[in-house]
């Protein structure tokens, strides 16, 4: 103390002790830090970087407000074609012309207003031009992986569409940012919504209000409905996705963005909730594509568009703003093959006096199975006369040919019978017409019937799939698990979110799902490259101003063993060598391949593969005003379309012609271990029981194994005579049925519980 006294401390010693003497690691005598605090900011230096980044944030935004002016109109005249070329250079279409038609907002009606604002920015006229919250929100989204979205003002939107580009860059993004609070502080929110509704994309080509009225609903934008004006403000978020006339599989999708808007204004107290209840979807008139784009050619571009969105390499609007030069994989000589095969098998067999001949649509895809690429598309006989793409529509149910997946599947997760047996190309099921089907030994509820309720007693798996006998699948699928099917089905290709494969159980197996003709493709590709799966493409290259544009990896994985794919060819071969199958052998080549029938025969499917090329073709029927799915008997002439006919028969057609000039390759398959074909038959004729010596007796769900063979079997199935129909031997039985499997058919659109009640397959 008294040392202290003597000799005080200066100010600046004492502040020191004051922050850090007391503890003894602050600080020294001479001020300076010490220890591990040396290498933390002090408070100054965090207030210092703190308000120089403001700084530097206030100057950048005043600078980019005084330096980014208001630029002239984006005129369409800018706009520039796209050009589309098959894979050997050759031209196949050029699109790009631009339809817009500009109108004072007056004559809008104020409910189509205000449908718009409900879709798009519901606070517009309360708002700045600019929601930084938003943005912020929208690119947190995009980087954590929850999807693209607009963060976008009405203003910004307007912006974009009027003044700048589609590019998906920083500058444009910034360059927006400015003009948009730049416009908001000098033009109306009235000219803005102006401006907005005139320069908006709604599909169709139609750039503007009023151009989609016209093209949507035949009538001027004056003339619209508040359901049609919600409409068409639904098609602002996904123009190409929400044509309903286009896309009939994406109907749920639609009606659910179409409620949003509605509920939007009755939030907004735009609607009362008594009008918002009265009102009903407008369906909208089918599209009218330009003369550019009228045959073929109009599916290749649609088709091509989807592909490039769907994978990001590019979003809608940018592709839209045009100039770009698009190689596709399309083989202009395998596409007027598949054309011509088309049109000599079924379209000039039509004749304007048979109604039914006026519903027949019909699609078709092919890939080549080692690269994945399509090298042709079917889509209809005119893409200005139907606009609905037969070879991408997901709204038809697919039948037999996605039997196959369910075999698949069995042999990849070894699978087994309900007692106990692998189950193998050999395994023996009871074909009995409305079999109960079994499931750990109670009765599922789940019994379908056969084609023309046939019974066909013990009988392989390998003559089942011959003969597509239902009963035999429908079992087969519960024992392998309804969803290790599903999960085999996106392994091989399918999509995930396909129509109908979620909700599918039991009748899974039966194909009630409704993939396009394109996914199944890839499916049969799959099993034709031996179970290696590789994403299919559309596109070889991709360029604008000399750029080539990056496309997306196409990564092969494997996505069944290839026993499994292999074993499952094996048993698609003996449906071309002998079952229903067999015009596909009009190929010339060693073929694989499987028939299928949807529900009531309103679609026939032939998918199959040679070594070289995977083809699926469906003929559809459609009525041609309601556009509702119809039956195909007397279609063409015939009694009933089945997929062992006009499909099978174009398939044919079409691959013998692809292949012209190629050598003839043959299989080469692995097959699982006790999968080689057994001689003779395990029964002589449809419904007569086994032997009581010498034929294996069968379990509570009619199912064995027989023997293996002797190794050097051949590896292609013996083929059966079709079989002789007799009564079922026994009657199915009555049990309660479990919650597990549906005891009818899922419900298929449009048809009353009556109808789905006497639920009737055909060879599908």
């Amino acid at each position: 103390m008294a040392a202290y006294r003597a000799n005080p401390p200066t100010r600046h010693d004492r502040r020191c002790t004051t922050f850090g003497g007391g503890r003894g690691v602050l600080t020294d005598m001479s001020g300076q830090r010490t220890g591990w605090r040396r290498v933390l900011p002090t408070w100054r230096m965090v207030l210092g970087t703190v308000l120089l980044f403001l700084l530097l944030v206030v100057g950048g935004l005043v600078a980019g407000y005084l330096l980014v002016g208001i630029p002239a109109a984006n005129s369409a005249a800018k706009a520039q074609s796209t050009v589309y070329l098959y894979s050997d250079g050759s031209e196949l279409a050029r699109d790009g012309e631009v339809n817009r038609q500009n109108v004072h907002l007056s004559q809008v009606p104020k409910s189509v207003q205000q449908a718009v604002l409900a879709a798009e920015d519901r606070d517009f006229y309360s708002e700045s031009a600019v929601d930084p919250a938003a943005m912020l929100r929208a690119a947190w989204n995009t980087v954590t992986g929850k999807g693209k979205q607009s963060g976008s003002t009405i203003t910004q939107q307007y912006v974009k569409n009027y003044y700048l580009g589609q590019e998906q860059t920083v500058t444009r993004k910034a360059k927006e940012f400015f003009i948009a609070i730049k416009l908001d502080r000098e033009v109306s929110k009235d000219n803005i919504l102006e401006g907005y509704l005139n320069s908006s994309y709604y599909g169709r080509n139609a750039y503007g209000i009023q151009a989609a009225a016209q093209s949507y609903y035949g009538r001027n934008a004056e003339q619209l409905t508040l359901a049609q004006g919600a409409y068409l403000a639904t098609l602002l978020n996904a123009p190409s996705a929400y044509d309903i006339s286009a896309h009939p599989g994406n109907r749920a999708r639609v009606l659910a963005r179409w409620h949003y808007v509605l509920d939007g204004m009755v939030s907004q107290k735009w609607l009362s909730k008594a009008d918002r209840a009265a009102l009903e979807f407008p369906m909208p008139q089918p599209a009218k594509p330009s003369a550019g784009l009228s045959g073929q050619r109009g599916y290749l571009v649609e088709a091509v568009k989807n592909y490039l969105t769907d994978n990001e390499i590019l979003d809608e609007d940018t592709l839209r703003s045009g100039g770009y030069r698009i190689t596709t994989t399309l083989s202009k000589k395998r596409q007027n093959a598949f054309v011509k095969a088309v049109n000599t098998r079924v379209m000039d067999r039509l004749d304007d006096s048979r109604k039914v001949d006026g519903y027949v649509r019909a699609g078709g895809a092919s890939i080549d199975p080692a690269s994945g690429r399509v090298v042709a598309l079917y889509g209809g006989i005119d893409y200005a006369k139907q606009f609905v793409n037969g070879a991408t529509r997901r709204d038809y149910q697919v039948g037999s040919t996605f039997k196959p997946i369910v075999f698949a599947s069995a042999v990849q997760n070894n699978s087994t019978t309900q007692d106990g047996a692998r189950i193998t190309p050999n395994t023996v099921y009871d074909g009995t017409n409305k079999r109960m089907t079994i499931s750990h030994g109670r009765p599922t509820g789940f019994a379908p019937a056969n084609e023309d309720d046939r019974s066909y007693g013990p009988i392989t798996v390998t003559e089942a799939t011959d003969k597509s006998v239902n009963a035999v699948y429908a079992q087969l699928g519960i024992d392998v698990g309804p969803h290790k099917v599903k999960a085999t089905a996106v392994d091989l290709g399918i999509p995930a979110d396909t129509p109908s494969l979620a909700s599918s159980e039991g009748a899974i197996s039966l194909g009630t799902a409704t993939p396009s003709v394109l996914d199944m493709t890839q499916v049969y590709a799959t099993l034709a490259h031996h179970g290696t799966h590789r994403p299919y493409s559309l596109v070889d290259k991709v360029t604008k101003s000399e750029e080539d544009l990056e496309l997306p990896e196409r990564e092969e994985t494997t996505a069944i063993p290839r026993t499994a794919a292999d074993t499952t060819t094996s048993i698609l071969r003996s449906v071309v060598d002998g079952g229903t199958g067999t015009a596909a052998q009009g190929a010339g080549r060693p073929a694989a391949g499987k028939t299928g029938t949807a529900e009531e025969d309103k679609a026939a499917w032939f998918a199959g593969y040679t070594p070289d090329l995977a083809t699926v073709v469906a003929v559809l029927g459609q009525n041609p005003k309601s556009a509702a799915q119809e039956p195909l008997y007397g279609a063409g002439g015939l009694s009933r379309v089945n997929g062992g006919d006009y499909p099978a028969q174009i398939w044919a057609d079409y691959t013998a012609a692809a292949l012209n000039g190629r050598p003839v390759r043959d299989f080469d398959l692995q097959l699982e271990e006790g999968a080689e074909p057994v001689s003779p038959s395990p029964s002589g004729s449809d419904s007569a029981p086994p032997s009581e010596s010498g034929s294996p007796s069968t379990g509570p769900t009619g199912s064995t194994t027989l023997p293996t063979p002797p190794t050097g079997a051949p590896t292609t199935p013996p083929t059966a005579e079709p079989p002789t129909p007799t009564p079922a031997t026994e009657p199915a039985p009555t049990t309660e049925p479990t919650n597990d499997f549906p005891t009818v058919a899922p419900q298929s659109g449009g048809d009353d519980l009556e109808q789905r009640m006497r639920w009737r397959w055909g060879d599908g």
